[in-house]
């Protein structure tokens, strides 16, 4: 079913006046950053831990998706090879198998466990591995081939484990992947198990009525792709909350109370060291009688280039219009009482109090 072209312009120039807004305010929102009470936070790089680690986590996905998509990784299906049907006789099967490269060790094995149709099925469940080294096992116990096939199906799993604890490690990256841990491992760990459910609930039987070559089901192929390109879903996702949460985008971790009160004593710090400064310059100033003569002729200077511009007539019509229209005399006089009395808190409570006492004097 195909959807007529005018439907679809006519949605578009429906819903694009409405969606298009708002994608971009999500892109620009995306772009700024988020907000906290605290104010606006600040996009930052990407630290140099965290991008060796997104580099390593990538680079593991490029494997994982390697693996899992090129032949030249994936084991052999003789069925596929040879274009046969699964109830092919062994002696024929073989005999095609070595009409297109040499026969190995391997080939000899399986061909001794292509003993039923049993042994054909555990070997599109398990793989030519599993069936043709497993010493131990036996098609009348298939439970057998799973406690074999068990280390092999765990492995990358416990290898990409590995690789999570690495990453999130605070030695490794500190705050930026250690947030991620748990969510990770737990992850890691529910993607194992499911991959253990499915091998072990597959029921090889659903092949035993496949009677064409595209009617069988190869599940331990299908299955170790889907195992692989799993694994570089999960780590692509780890590396892209690691991206989003060290530069401040998304996932922002608010200072607590102890670092916001650190910052602003190190801001007020950074503050009392700039006024120490120009403190000693203003007493060195006033020490060295050349500095102090050249500071009062350029105030003196000031003074009466000011006094000069305030007694132009145009100066001085704009300030009364100013003062008319403009400017309310009585908030400035508030504003600025409450300014010196935030500034000097000890001047201010003196004179109040020294004024209340004169008055009850008077």
């Amino acid at each position: 079913m195909t959807i007529p072209w005018g439907t679809i312009r006519s949605l578009t120039i429906f819903f694009a006046p409405v969606l298009l807004p708002k994608v971009f305010g999500l892109y620009r929102n995306f772009r700024r950053g988020p907000q906290s009470v605290y104010g606006p936070i600040k996009v930052r790089p990407v630290p140099s831990s965290v991008r060796r680690a997104l580099l390593l986590l990538l680079s593991l996905s490029l494997a994982y998706v390697a693996l899992a998509l090129l032949p030249i990784y994936s084991p052999e299906n003789i069925f596929r090879l040879t274009q046969s049907r699964l109830q092919i006789p062994v002696d024929v099967l073989f005999t095609r198998l070595a009409s297109i490269r040499p026969p190995s060790a391997a080939d000899n094995a399986l061909r001794h466990k292509f003993v039923n149709l049993q042994s054909r099925l555990l070997y599109l469940q398990f793989g030519p591995d599993v069936l043709a080294s497993c010493p131990f096992c036996s098609s009348d116990d298939p439970k057998s081939y799973l406690y074999y096939a068990l280390p092999s199906i765990v492995a990358p799993h416990l290898f990409n484990l590995g690789v999570i604890a690495l990453v999130t490690s605070s030695i490794f990256t500190g705050r930026n992947g250690f947030k991620w841990r748990y969510l990770a491992t737990m992850a890691s760990l529910v993607v194992g198990g499911a991959d253990v459910y499915m091998v072990s609930a597959y029921n090889p039987q659903t092949n035993a009525r496949a009677l064409r070559l595209y009617e069988i089901d190869f599940f331990h192929w299908r299955q170790r792709s889907l195992r692989f390109l799993v694994l570089a879903l999960l780590d692509c996702l780890l590396a892209t909350l690691m991206y989003l949460s060290s530069t401040n985008r998304l996932f922002v971790d608010h200072p607590s109370p102890a670092e916001r009160v650190e910052t602003v004593v190190r801001q007020l710090q950074h503050i009392k060291g700039k006024v120490n400064a120009v403190g000693v310059m203003q007493n060195t100033i006033s020490r060295d009688e050349e500095l102090r003569a050249r500071g009062n002729a350029y105030w003196q200077h000031e003074v009466r280039l000011m006094g000069e511009v305030m007694e132009e007539r145009d100066v001085v019509e704009g300030v009364r219009d100013a003062l008319r229209e403009r400017v309310v005399v009585e908030n400035v006089e508030r504003d600025a009482e409450i300014y010196v009395r935030a500034m000097l808190p000890p001047f201010s409570a003196a004179m109040h109090g020294g004024g209340g006492e004169r008055s009850k004097d008077d």
